[in-house]
């Protein structure tokens, strides 16, 4: 008889592993290759940085700003630069300007003296000449010199030098009079040397900070050092590329200490996550490569999530059509996405490579070996009361959260002018500052460029002199907002008409003003010419576009980056009630945020703390690149509780007990991440612009509340109200 045969059992085929765990996994195998791979992309970015070489790209403003910059770009030549000198009495009494003999000494001494220079005698005007009384103030006790420079970039560079030197000089020979210089090269000056300065303040001062604080966490030198040293490469290459992109993408002043100090923050925050969880696994009894391989499925799957997060919220920032977000989104990915590639390739590689030699030179009194694999006592108690009693924790905290953001109600965006955005301890500011007082608009007045359609020339046109003549005269009778001294200036086939706007330049008197030249001067005046275009441009002219082009945008922005954050949630836990959660509560923090910023700036609380002049308004891209930017980042804290969270819960624990154990289990590392975080984005406060510590301080904040209150206490109360349905399947 036969025996039937049993047919073989087919087992289903293993389940590849996820990218994330392949890569760290060949990065083990490879640890020399990646180490030398990922130092040889450094500097193959460091090289492409200095040996790429050409002419940068063109600023692109948008609106009719936009359009007066395109069509100035396109002449031959440059708009000569002209700078303001104001001449006032020290001495408060004394005879007024037409008569004083110091004031008519003085600027007599200076308009030869510069006259005397290459920068063109009839570069020079002087306040005493014929027909020249808009240039004495209206207390009759100041005068305005004004002075060109022409010239190719040397020419123009070596003559303003020159002829602020002059004016030193002759300032020195009037003691009793007061010489305050402002203008086109000057401002600008002081705006790049704030910002050249501010970034090295940032460098100077968050290197150290972040090290102090990785040595409290870690407790040895060895495991602060790797984090750092991997941020500051990764830090380093985004800021070479930079200098690449620059030759396409049109890469704003303030792009680079934005760069070093969120590349600062998020890289050394991806490298804590992944260090703590490895250390975790090793403190339980795994060797090294099971540690590793544990953390590349855990901790490493956590920083690609999040890094693909800021990623695609920063990328929102591409759609405002706004060349200065664009530079500044591709900038901040380019350090996020560095950053993140460094912690799962070099960084396993590195640890490999170290083994238990991470922890060598421990610190004294920090030398213990700081695991974080105890859940935090106090987090624990907190996420137990919360889930025990979640409807009213949860409104407990939504309420303080509302509260804070009220303020943000009654949030009016505004630019900062320059003499609102840098201290007066500036020369150049105060001098400015000096001159807008007695001459408002004079230092950075609106620039109407006049172009013939055809292409033709326009300087020497007669109906051309006759269009400016009129606006000369409508000004006079009733300028409405606009006085000063109008000077025209000729650039290869275009002119310029520079028009000095009532107000600081960017406050609701400049907005008026601007209304009126361009809705109601200009019309009457060139706009009657046939075959000419004109367009308004300057500061308040960018202001008032700028603003207006994002407030349009950003609901097409804000739209995007919910939707983004919405599907990747939804992909990454298989979850609605998540990213619902999520979104909720990243909204609430950034609310908060921007109720403090406009406590602290608008309403001027905090301006003697920290060192501001109040002006009525936060800086008006603030709040949009805040948005984006915070609800990339604060998902760094949602994700790696909600992912320690899940963890328990998949593995079979109750979903309220698994929400204590997985905030106590994550405590230590977001704890550490959060206050490297809040530390760096303190380091903004610092600095001299008004602009950066805006963007300091609404930083810091939104990161504190993600990391006390919101994942203390909100984000257990929302889960232990959602319970099983937060989760769905248990599948791991």
């Amino acid at each position: 008889m036969l025996r039937e045969r049993k047919s073989p059992t087919h087992r289903p085929p293993p389940r590849p592993r996820p990218l994330t765990e392949r890569v760290v996994a060949w990065s083990v195998r490879h640890r020399t290759l990646a180490i030398t791979g990922w130092l040889a992309l450094v500097a193959v970015a460091v090289l492409a940085g200095v040996l790429v070489t050409g002419e940068r790209a063109p600023v692109t403003d948008p609106g009719e700003a936009g359009r007066a910059r395109h069509a100035l770009d396109a002449q031959r030549g440059y708009e000569p630069i002209q700078e303001h000198v104001l001449v006032r009495r020290l001495a408060a009494d004394g005879p007024p300007a037409t008569t004083d003999p110091l004031l008519r000494a003085a600027v007599a001494d200076l308009t030869a003296t510069l006259r005397a220079l290459p920068v063109g005698g009839a570069a020079v005007h002087d306040p005493y000449a014929a027909g020249q009384v808009d240039r004495i103030s209206a207390d009759g006790r100041a005068v305005l010199v004004t002075f060109e420079v022409d010239g190719d970039l040397d020419q123009r560079r070596t003559g303003w030098e020159a002829a602020t030197a002059a004016v030193a000089e002759v300032g020195e020979r009037h003691p009793q009079v007061r010489l305050a210089q402002a203008g086109d090269r000057s401002l600008s000056r002081a705006v790049d040397q704030g910002v050249q300065g501010d970034f090295a303040l940032a460098h100077h001062v968050s290197l150290p900070l972040t090290l102090l604080i990785l040595l409290v966490v870690f407790g040895s030198l060895v495991a602060a050092a790797v984090p750092l040293l991997l941020t500051l490469t990764a830090v380093l290459a985004t800021l070479s590329l930079l200098q690449v992109v620059d030759h396409w993408l049109p890469i704003n002043s303030v792009t680079a200490p934005m760069v070093l100090l969120i590349g600062m923050a998020v890289g050394v925050d991806y490298c804590l996550f992944y260090l703590r969880r490895q250390r975790e696994e090793r403190a339980a009894g795994h060797d090294l490569p099971t540690a590793l391989a544990i953390t590349a499925g855990t901790s490493g799957r956590v920083v690609v999530v999040s890094g693909v997060t800021v990623v695609l919220c920063l990328s929102g920032l591409l759609l405002t059509g706004i060349g200065a977000f664009r530079g500044a989104a591709v900038g901040t990915v380019l350090v996020v996405g560095a950053a993140m590639l460094a912690s799962v390739t070099a960084l396993p590689a590195m640890l490999a490579v170290l083994g238990d030699r991470v922890d060598r030179i421990r610190v004294p009194w920090l030398g213990r070996r700081r695991t974080g694999s105890a859940p935090s006592r106090f987090w624990t108690v907190v996420a137990a009361g919360v889930t025990q009693r979640p409807l009213l924790w949860g409104a407990v905290g939504t309420l303080l959260l509302v509260v804070l953001a009220l303020p943000a109600l009654r949030m009016h965006p505004q630019d900062a002018a320059v003499t609102d955005s840098l201290p007066r301890s500036v020369p150049t500011v105060d001098a400015a500052v000096r001159m807008q007082q007695d001459f408002p608009g004079a230092a950075a007045p609106a620039r109407v460029v006049v172009w013939s359609r055809d292409g033709s020339p326009v300087a020497g046109r007669a109906d051309i002199d006759a269009a400016v003549a009129a606006l000369r005269d409508r000004i006079a009778v009733d300028g409405d907002g606009l006085d000063g001294p109008v000077t025209v200036a000729a650039v290869d086939r275009a002119l310029v008409v520079r028009v000095p706007l009532a107000g600081s330049g960017t406050d609701p008197a400049s907005e008026r003003a601007l209304a009126t030249l361009r809705g109601d001067v200009l019309p009457a005046t060139l706009g009657r010419v046939d075959g000419v275009g004109h367009a308004v441009m300057g500061r308040t002219a960018f202001a008032h576009d700028f603003t207006e082009r994002m407030t349009s945008r950003a609901p097409l922005v804000v739209g995007a980056v919910l939707l983004l954050a919405f599907v990747l949630l939804t992909v990454t836990f298989r979850s609605l009630a998540v990213p619902l959660v999520s979104i909720a509560l990243n909204l609430l923090s950034i609310g908060a945020a921007y109720g403090v910023l406009t406590w602290a700036f608008q309403d001027g609380h905090l301006a003697g703390p920290l060192g501001f002049t109040p002006y009525g308004g936060v800086v008006g891209w603030l709040p949009l690149f805040m948005f984006v930017l915070l609800f990339g980042l604060s998902m760094d804290y949602h994700l790696f509780v909600l992912s320690r969270i899940r963890e328990r819960w998949a593995a079979g624990t109750a979903p309220g007990r698994a929400i204590v154990e997985g905030v106590g289990r994550s405590a230590g590392v977001v704890t550490s991440a959060a206050t490297i975080m809040v530390a760096v984005f303190a380091v903004f406060v610092t600095l001299s612009a008004v602009e950066y510590k805006m963007l300091g301080l609404g930083m810091a904040v939104a990161v504190l509340v993600d990391a006390t209150l919101v994942r203390g206490v909100l984000l257990p109360a929302a889960l232990a109200l959602c319970g099983e349905r937060a989760w769905g399947s248990r599948r791991p």
